[in-house]
C-alpha cells in the first residue's frame, strides 16, 4: 500500500510546483497592466476629487506647515506636557560653511608630505596639574543614567583613550569602569546632589563646573524615576526619589562673586586640576566671560545653540542661545581683550560634525572641540542595523533604551577611535596644505569669508578682496 502513495505525492508535489510556476508566470505578465490600472484609477481620483476630499491636501498643508511641526504638536496634543526632542535643533544657524582656506602653494609654499604635525592641546596650562592631549577633539559631556547607557561611557572611555583625548562624565554620576578605562577624564560638577565627595572629585584630571549648555540653556532637568532605575540610581543615590531634579542654579553659587569661592575649593580638593566652567552662549556672553575670568578658571566651555542633548524641550533647543560660530568669535575676542586668551583654555562645542569645521573653529580661536551627537553616531555606526527599521537608533545607547543591551561597547569603542584618527589625519592634511607644521599655527588670517554676514560675525576678510599678506 506504502508503494502506492508515493507516485501520489509525487505527481502533488510536481502539480503544485507547476501550478505556483504558472501563477508566478501569469503574475509577472500581469504586473505591469494592474500596476498601471490601479494607478490610473488613483490619478484619476487625485485629478477629480474636491480639493478638502483630495489626499494631496496633505501634502499642500505640509509645504505649509512642516511635518515635524505637525508631529511635535500631535505630541503636546497627546500629553499636554513640554515634549522633549533628542539631539539637539534641526533649525538651520549660520555655520562655518561660508568660511574657506587659503591653500599655499607658491607665495606661501605647501609643507612637505611628510612631515610631522603637532596636533597636541593643553588644557589649563597656568594650572598647578595641566591636561595635555595628543589630539585637539574630545567626546562631550554624556550623563549615565540620566542619559547613556553604562555600554556607551565605556565605548566612550575606550574610544577616547586610545587616541590620547578625554571623556567627560557630564551631568551623571562618576561611573567606576568609566574612569578605569579613560586617559583622561574631566568630572562635570553640576547642580544635581551627587559626585560631589572629595574622593569622586580625586579622580577628575579637570573639573568643569556646569551652568548652561546649549540645547537646554541654563534650565532644570527633570527626570521621571522609572528612567533611572537599577545601578545608576543606586550610585547616584536617588532609589527612593519619584522624581530626580537638576536644579537650574548651583546651591553654592547665589551671586557672582561665589563662583571664585568654588573654583578655589575644587582646586584644593584636586590638587592644582584644571577647574573650567560649561556655559551656554547668550547675549550677555561678554558679562558671563568677565565673572568667570575673575573667578580664576583654567578653561572654559561654550556650547553653541546647534549643541546636541539626551532630549530637550524644542523651545530651548530651537530658540535660546547662540550658534556656535557667534559664541566663538565673540569669546575670543574678549579673551583677547582681556588679555587672558593665552593662559585661559577656550573649548567650543555645537554642531560640530567635519574636520573642515574643527579646524576653522580652531583658526577662529578655539583651543579644542568637544562632540556629542558625532560621536555617537560614530559610535554606532553599522549597529544602528540593530534598530532600525522598527525602532530609533537612540534605542541602542540611552540609559532606558529598550535595545541597550544589544549595544556591543567594543566594536563602539574601536569606531569611535577609527573616527577620531580620521578627524586628525584629514586636519593634518589641511595643515600641511596651509604651509604648516603645527595645530598652533593655525590662524583666522589662513581664511577667507564667501559672503559679507560671515565676514562680519568672525572678522575674516572677503573673499572678493584681494589680501596684502598674499
Amino acid at each position: 500500500m506504502a508503494g502506492n502513495w508515493i507516485p501520489f505525492l509525487i505527481g502533488s508535489f510536481v502539480g503544485s510546483m507547476a501550478a505556483l510556476i504558472v501563477v508566478g508566470l501569469l503574475l509577472i505578465c500581469l504586473f505591469r497592466p494592474l500596476t498601471q490600472w490601479v494607478l490610473a484609477k488613483f490619478m484619476k481620483r487625485l485629478m477629480s476629487d474636491r480639493y478638502p476630499e483630495n489626499i494631496f491636501e496633505m501634502v499642500s498643508a505640509m509645504t505649509k506647515v512642516s511635518p515635524r511641526y505637525v508631529l511635535e504638536n500631535s505630541l503636546r496634543a497627546a500629553t499636554g506636557q513640554a515634549i522633549e526632542r533628542p539631539f539637539g535643533s534641526p533649525r538651520k544657524f549660520l555655520n562655518f560653511d561660508s568660511l574657506i582656506f587659503s591653500p599655499a602653494q607658491l607665495a606661501k609654499m605647501p609643507s612637505s608630505e611628510d612631515t610631522e604635525v603637532d596636533m597636541h592641546i593643553t588644557i589649563g596650562p597656568m594650572a598647578k596639574k595641566p591636561l595635555t592631549l595628543d589630539i585637539p577633539l574630545m567626546a562631550g559631556a554624556m550623563g549615565y543614567g540620566i542619559g547613556v547607557s553604562e555600554d556607551v561611557k565605556i565605548a566612550i572611555a575606550k574610544g577616547t583613550a586610545a587616541v590620547g583625548s578625554l571623556t567627560n562624565t557630564g551631568e551623571g554620576p562618576l561611573l567606576p569602569e568609566e574612569r578605569k578605562y579613560a586617559k583622561h577624564l574631566i568630572i562635570q560638577y553640576n547642580s544635581g546632589k551627587w559626585a560631589k565627595e572629595p574622593e569622586i572629585l580625586r579622580q577628575a584630571d579637570a573639573i568643569e563646573i556646569h551652568f548652561g549648555q546649549g540645547a537646554t540653556a541654563g534650565a532644570a532637568s527633570f527626570i521621571p524615576a522609572e528612567y533611572i532605575q537599577g545601578r545608576a540610581a543606586e550610585i547616584m543615590g536617588v532609589q527612593d526619589e519619584e522624581m530626580i531634579i537638576i536644579p537650574s542654579r548651583h546651591p553654592e553659587v547665589s551671586k557672582p562673586e561665589d563662583l571664585k569661592k568654588l573654583v578655589d575649593k575644587l582646586r584644593t580638593i584636586t590638587d592644582g586640576v584644571p577647574i573650567g566652567v560649561k556655559i551656554c552662549a547668550s547675549a550677555i556672553l561678554e558679562k558671563d566671560l568677565e565673572i568667570v575670568i575673575q573667578a580664576g578658571v583654567d578653561f572654559i566651555s561654550i556650547d553653541g545653540g546647534q549643541a546636541g542633548t539626551k532630549g530637550g524641550p524644542p523651545i530651548l533647543e530651537d530658540d535660546f542661545g547662540l550658534p556656535t560660530i557667534y559664541a566663538l568669535t565673540r569669546a575670543v575676542r574678549y579673551l583677547k581683550k582681556k588679555g587672558v586668551k593665552e593662559r585661559i583654555t577656550l573649548l567650543s562645542g555645537g554642531g560640530y560634525n567635519t574636520p573642515g569645521e574643527c579646524l576653522k573653529a580652531i583658526a577662529l580661536g578655539a583651543d579644542g572641540i568637544f562632540m556629542g551627537t558625532a560621536v555617537l553616531w560614530a559610535m554606532t555606526h553599522d549597529q544602528v542595523t540593530k534598530a532600525i527599521p522598527w525602532e530609533p537608533p537612540t534605542e541602542l545607547t540611552t540609559y532606558p533604551g529598550s535595545l541597550k543591551n544589544k549595544f556591543d561597547p567594543d566594536s563602539a569603542a574601536k569606531y569611535l577611535t577609527n573616527f577620531f584618527l580620521s578627524f586628525v589625519d584629514e586636519m593634518e592634511i589641511a595643515i600641511l596644505a596651509l604651509g604648516k607644521t603645527s595645530l598652533r599655527e593655525v590662524t583666522a588670517a589662513d581664511l577667507v569669508s564667501l559672503d559679507e554676514m560671515t565676514s562680519k560675525v568672525t572678522k575674516v576678510p572677503l573673499a572678493y578682496h584681494s589680501s596684502s599678506s598674499s
